[in-house]
C-alpha cells in the first residue's frame, strides 16, 4: 500500500496494589435469566481492593457493567461496550477496532486487563489495531477511574479496565449451566452467536466458551466524508463519493476458550487456554485488511489461612502469542508479533491493629516486530518489574488508604531498518536501550457523613515509562495519515492527581457526582512540525505525509462525571429514572492550547420500565459541539443518539429463554465521535434494529 493512500484516505483480584474482587450475589450462570422481568437482579457488589468494601464504602471510583447489561448494549468492540460510562470514550477507529478512552486519556495510559493480567496485544500502538478481546463472552467490565488507578500500574495514570470471563473458575461449581445468545441486525448487519457452559462436582470445575461475529460493511445515514472534509478536500473529478455504506468495514471473529480448576479446602488453582481470530477491513484505506491471531493461556491460584503473619497469597500468570498481519489484496504489508509473559504474587498480611494491607510483585516481558517495508518500528524487546504496597485504615466515620509502586522498565530497540533518504543511515538508529524507574504513590480518604451520604478523596503522583512506540517509532502510520518519529530522549512521564466524589445512596436510588483534575509536568503525545514528507519519506514541502513528533508538554486535565439512578413509580409496572453527565477539558499550559481528540461534554437521560416478563428500556444522549481543538484538527458538530431495548421472557419448556429487540440511533443522526481519528471519514451507524434470543439452563 502507498504512502499517498495512506496520506489521502471475572477474576478475584488484579495483581497490583488494589485488586478488583468481584462478588455476584446469587448470579450463576443461568440465574440471570431466571429473574423475572418485573425483579430486581441481583446486586453486584465490588471492591477495589482485596480488603473487601461495599460500592458505597470504596475510595475509589469505579464502575461496573455486568454481563446482562453487555448483552444489551450489543457492543462489538470493548471501546463500543463502555462508550457512554461516565468519565468513558471509545477512540472508535471504524466499528471494528476501539479501545477505551478514560477522561481523555488513551493508548497506553489505559491499562487493559484480562482477569487481571495485562493484554499483550498492540491495540495502544495504533487505532486501527482492535483488542483481542470479545465482549459476547465477558462476564463483566470493571473500570477504575483517576488517580486510584495508577495503583494497578505506573501507565495507568488515565484508568484500568479489567474485563472477567471465569475461564478459570473461581468458585467451586456443583452439576452443569450454561447460557448461549444468538443475535441478528443492526447497523453492519451482524450474524453473531455464543455459547458458555460451566460444571463440576464440588472439587474440579471447567468452563467452556466459543463465539462467531459476522458483519457486512457498516450501514451509514449519509457521506462517510463529513461536510467538512467534502469541502475542504474534494474528490478528483471521476471519483464518486461513499454514501450509504462505510466501505470496508466488514469483519469475520471468532474464538473458543476452555479452563479447569482445583478446588481445596483453603485455595484453588486453575488452568485456561483461549484462541481468537479475527479478520476487519481497515476503513482509512479501502483495499487493507487485518488478519489478527492470539493465543492466551493463564495460570491462577490462591492459598488463604496460610499462618500468624501471612494470611493469604494470590498467583497469577499468563502468556500471549499475538500475531497480525496488514494485507492489501494478497500483498502483505507489515507483520506485527508480540510474544510474552506477565506474572504476579500478592500477599495479604494480618491485621497491624486496625490496619489491613496487601503487598506484591510483579514481572512482564514482551518481544515486539513489525516486519514489512512499512514497518515504523524496530524489532524491540520490554522487561518490567514491580513492587507494591496497599493499607487501609478505618478510624470511626472514616477509612484512610495509602500505597506505593515502584518499577524497574528496560525497553531495548534493536536498531536497522531501511535507510532513511534524509540521512542515508537506517531508518531506526543502531541497537540502543533505555532503562527508567517510574516511582507511584497514592493516598485517600472515605468520610461518611451517614448512612446516606459520603464524600470520597484520592491524591496522587504518577510516573509513567514512556512507550516503546513513543520512543522508536520513524516511518508513515496508515491509521494516522502521518510520519511519525519518536523521541529516544524522552524521560520518564510526571504527573500529579486529585480527584474527589460525593456520592448519595438510599433504597433503590443513588447519585454520585465528582470531579477530577490532572497536571502533568511532561505530557507525551504527537504533535505535528509543519513539514510534509513525500512517498519515501524525504521531507518535502510538496509531500502527501504531514511530519508528526513525539514530544513532552507541560499539560492540565480538569473535568466533571455524574450519574443516578431513582425508582420514580410502583404501580403498574416499575419505572425507574437514569441521569448522566460528564464532561472533560484538556489543554497545553504553556501554550494554551487544547489537545486533540477530547471529547465534548454529554448528557444522559434514560428510562427503564418492567411489566411481568417485558422490559423496556430508552437512552437518549446529547453529546455537544467540538469546537475547542487542536491545530489541524476539525471541530464536530453535536448530536442526539436515541436508542431503544425490548425483552420479553418466553415460558417454555426451556427453562430460561428471553427475546430482545434492539433499536439504535432511531434518529438516524449522523454522529461522529471526536475521540475517533477517522471521524470525518466513518461516522457512525445508522438507524438499525437487531433481534436476538438469550438461553439460559
Amino acid at each position: 500500500m502507498s504512502h499517498r493512500k495512506i496520506a489521502a484516505r471475572r477474576s478475584r483480584g488484579l495483581f497490583a496494589v488494589k485488586p478488583i474482587a468481584v462478588v455476584l450475589a446469587a448470579v450463576s450462570s443461568s440465574s440471570v435469566l431466571a429473574q423475572t422481568a418485573h425483579t430486581e437482579l441481583a446486586p453486584v457488589v465490588v471492591t477495589a481492593n482485596p480488603l473487601g468494601s461495599g460500592l458505597f464504602d470504596m475510595v475509589a471510583p469505579v464502575s461496573v457493567v455486568n454481563r446482562r447489561e453487555l448483552s444489551d448494549r450489543s457492543a462489538s468492540t470493548l471501546g463500543e461496550a463502555l462508550e457512554g460510562t461516565p468519565g468513558v470514550s471509545s477512540s472508535s477507529f471504524g466499528p471494528n477496532a476501539s479501545r477505551p478512552i478514560i477522561r481523555g486519556l488513551d493508548a497506553d495510559r489505559v491499562k487493559l486487563l484480562q482477569n487481571g493480567v495485562g493484554v499483550l496485544d498492540v491495540s495502544a500502538l495504533s487505532p486501527d489495531h482492535g483488542v483481542a478481546i470479545d465482549p459476547l463472552v465477558i462476564e463483566q467490565i470493571e473500570v477504575v477511574r483517576g488517580p486510584a488507578a495508577l495503583l494497578y500500574g505506573g501507565s495507568a495514570v488515565g484508568g484500568v479496565v479489567n474485563a472477567i470471563d471465569n475461564r478459570i473458575p473461581q468458585e467451586a461449581i456443583k452439576g452443569v449451566s450454561g447460557r448461549a445468545e444468538a443475535r441478528a441486525g443492526g447497523a453492519a448487519g451482524e450474524r453473531s452467536s455464543a455459547a458458555v457452559i460451566e460444571g463440576g462436582n464440588g472439587v474440579l470445575s471447567f468452563h467452556v466458551d466459543a463465539f462467531q461475529r459476522r458483519t457486512d460493511d457498516l450501514k451509514i445515514p449519509d457521506y462517510a466524508r463529513s461536510a467538512r472534509r467534502r469541502s475542504d478536500s474534494p474528490l478528483a473529478a471521476g471519483e464518486t463519493e461513499a454514501r450509504g455504506r462505510l466501505p470496508n468495514s466488514s469483519s469475520n471473529t471468532d474464538g473458543a476458550a476452555v479452563g479447569a480448576a482445583l478446588h481445596f479446602d483453603r485455595g484453588q488453582i486453575g488452568l485456561s487456554h483461549s484462541s481468537y481470530f479475527s479478520d476487519y477491513g481497515v476503513v482509512a484505506e479501502e483495499a487493507v485488511r487485518i488478519h489478527m491471531k492470539s493465543q492466551r493461556t493463564e495460570l491462577a491460584g490462591e492459598l488463604r489461612d496460610i499462618g500468624s503473619f501471612i494470611d493469604k497469597i494470590k498467583i497469577r500468570y499468563a502468556h500471549t502469542d499475538y500475531e497480525h498481519r496488514e494485507l492489501e489484496g494478497s500483498e502483505i504489508g507489515t507483520i506485527f508479533r508480540t510474544r510474552g509473559n506477565e506474572a504476579g504474587i500478592e500477599a495479604a498480611h494480618a491485621k497491624l491493629g486496625a490496619m489491613s494491607g496487601v503487598f506484591g510483585l510483579q514481572f512482564r516481558n514482551a518481544d515486539f516486530s513489525a516486519q514489512g517495508e512499512e514497518a515504523l518500528l524496530p524489532s524491540i524487546k520490554t522487561n518490567s518489574s514491580a513492587a507494591y504496597l496497599y493499607e487501609e485504615l478505618p478510624w470511626e466515620k472514616w477509612k484512610f488508604s495509602f500505597g506505593g509502586r515502584i518499577e524497574s522498565a528496560n525497553v531495548d530497540s534493536a536498531g536497522g531498518g531501511s535507510l532513511d533518504p534524509n540521512t542515508g543511515s537506517p531508518r531506526f538508529a543502531s541497537a540502543q536501550g533505555r532503562n527508567f524507574t517510574p516511582k507511584s504513590a497514592a493516598a485517600g480518604a472515605l468520610y461518611k457523613f451517614s448512612d446516606a451520604w459520603s464524600l470520597a478523596t484520592n491524591l496522587s503522583h504518577t510516573e509513567r515509562a514512556p512507550s516503546y512506540n513513543e520512543l522508536y517509532a520513524n516511518g508513515a502510520h496508515p491509521a494516522t495519515g502521518q510520519y511519525e518519529v519518536g523521541n529516544a530522549n524522552l524521560k520518564v512521564e510526571k504527573s500529579n492527581g486529585l480527584d474527589m466524589q460525593l456520592r448519595w445512596k438510599r433504597g433503590m436510588n443513588s447519585a454520585r457526582i465528582g470531579a477530577f483534575y490532572t497536571r502533568f509536568k511532561n505530557y507525551i503525545a504527537l504533535y505535528g512540525t509543519g513539514n510534509n514528507r513525500d512517498d519515501t519519506g524525504l521531507i518535502d514541502p510538496a509531500g502527501d505525509l504531514p511530519e508528526a513528533t513525539i514530544q513532552a508538554v507541560p499539560a492540565r486535565f480538569a473535568g466533571i462525571e455524574a450519574e443516578s439512578k431513582f425508582h420514580v413509580y410502583e404501580g403498574y409496572g416499575d419505572l425507574d429514572l437514569r441521569l448522566k453527565v460528564d464532561t472533560v477539558r484538556a489543554s497545553n499550559t504553556e501554550t494554551g492550547e487544547p489537545l486533540p481528540r477530547i471529547a465534548p461534554y454529554r448528557l444522559g437521560i434514560g428510562f427503564d420500565y418492567r411489566l411481568a416478563d417485558l422490559t423496556a428500556r430508552l437512552d437518549v444522549t446529547y453529546a455537544g459541539k467540538q469546537d475547542r481543538v487542536a491545530n489541524n484538527e476539525l471541530p464536530t458538530d453535536a448530536y442526539t443518539l436515541v436508542n431503544a431495548l425490548f425483552s420479553y421472557r418466553i415460558r417454555s419448556q426451556v427453562p430460561n429463554m428471553e427475546a430482545f429487540l434492539r433499536l439504535n440511533n432511531l434518529l438516524d443522526e449522523e454522529i461522529r465521535l471526536h475521540t475517533s481519528v477517522l471521524k470525518n471519514i466513518a461516522p457512525m451507524g445508522g438507524r438499525s434494529a437487531m433481534l436476538g434470543v438469550r438461553v439460559g439452563f
